[in-house]
């Protein structure tokens, strides 16, 4: 199972962060977000890849932003359409839709998507576009129609481990790829808790 930290902020909590080898990145291109990016990404190593989050940005801002931090992956987290994902896609950028969850999901929002992009996200539906900080029922996602690789996000913390455990030994889980974790990680948005990491990978 492949992990994923999400609202990196600080140059050397990022260097830090590092050193738990997660398997994506995430910086967030969001001005509304308390986790907005503004700085230059520290090199990382090569098996670290670097996601950027947009939240209905215009196409010229991801690929400004994409050529300056080097992004290799794109994450879109607002009302983006098919026909964006694909110009993103021909720009040879791995693309993350994600989709919110609260208490059901019409997963027919998922076919359009199918072909223009590399993943699929699921996270829970709060007042923000992420970092809300609490889970949704992972039960629903017994229903998934793809077979599509998906990324799990939305309050994971240690205190699901248990729950992570029990899902990822059920079918619901069978095309989950990655793990995403961010505000449970938290000294304050953007500065993650490098201990809580390890012990958290160690275990996942």
């Amino acid at each position: 199972m492949k992990l994923k930290v999400c609202g990196m902020k600080y140059q050397d909590n990022i260097q830090e962060i590092t050193t738990v080898q997660p398997d994506y990145l995430g910086f967030i291109f969001y001005p509304k977000s308390a986790r907005f990016f503004q700085d230059e990404i520290p090199e990382l190593p090569d098996s670290i890849k670097k996601v950027g989050v947009f939240v209905n940005a215009s196409l010229s801002f991801v690929l400004e932003m994409t050529k300056k931090h080097q992004l290799q992956v794109i994450q879109v987290h607002g009302n983006e359409s098919v026909e964006f994902c694909k110009k993103l896609k021909a720009e040879n950028l791995e693309i993350i839709k994600v989709f919110s969850i609260k208490n059901d999901f019409d997963f027919s929002a998922l076919q359009a998507f199918e072909k223009v992009c590399d993943y699929f996200l699921f996270d829970t539906k709060g007042e923000l576009p992420g970092g809300n900080g609490y889970t949704f029922n992972w039960d629903i996602l017994k229903n998934y129609p793809s077979t599509k690789p998906y990324f799990l996000s939305g309050g994971i913390g240690l205190e699901q481990l248990q729950s992570l455990e029990e899902f990822l030994n059920n079918e619901a889980s069978k095309y989950c790829h990655v793990i995403d974790v961010n505000s449970q990680f938290e000294v304050k948005p953007g500065l993650k808790n490098l201990e809580l990491l390890k012990d958290f990978k160690r275990q996942l």
